[in-house]
């Protein structure tokens, strides 16, 4: 996916049981995580991510976080945001690392960032991490 492309579409079950879709973003920045309970380096991001959702909360950005756990370990992926408080919309794909998410956008490993504009395109397909500056500086220059 380069920057300009249209954005595939997903629709996944939320945390909560509801099913969002990218469609329900339009408007919005997008800012998604791909990651797993098993991802130690996807772990560690969540405290920079909790971070930045604090700083970007009254803005016009969603952060989104794919999990692509397998289907037997839902419930610990659910145990999980519950114990770690994460925030921003919670999402599970369907079919791990084989979901059409994955293969749209040719994921081979996590953790991956993806940044999608309002109108529903790509930004960056491979964004830079929520730990790293030029995250923020990137962030700031988009919703300033």
């Amino acid at each position: 996916m380069a920057k300009g492309d249209t954005s595939p579409v997903f629709s996944y079950e939320s945390v909560d049981g509801k099913i969002i879709s990218l469609e329900d973003l339009k408007g919005k920045y997008v800012y998604i995580d791909v990651w797993a309970t098993w991802c130690s380096p996807c772990i560690k991001q969540v405290p920079y991510l909790r971070v930045l959702e604090e700083r970007y909360h009254n803005k016009n950005i969603v952060f989104v976080s794919i999990s692509v756990d397998k289907e037997k370990v839902k419930d610990t992926w659910k145990q999980f945001i519950i114990d770690k408080q994460l925030g921003g919309i919670q999402l599970f794909a369907d079919k791990s690392f084989d979901s059409d998410f994955m293969n749209a956008y040719a994921v081979n490993s996590i953790p991956r960032f993806i940044l999608i504009d309002p109108e529903g395109k790509i930004i960056d397909s491979e964004a830079p991490r929520p730990s790293f500056e030029k995250t923020r500086v990137l962030l700031d220059e988009l919703l300033n």
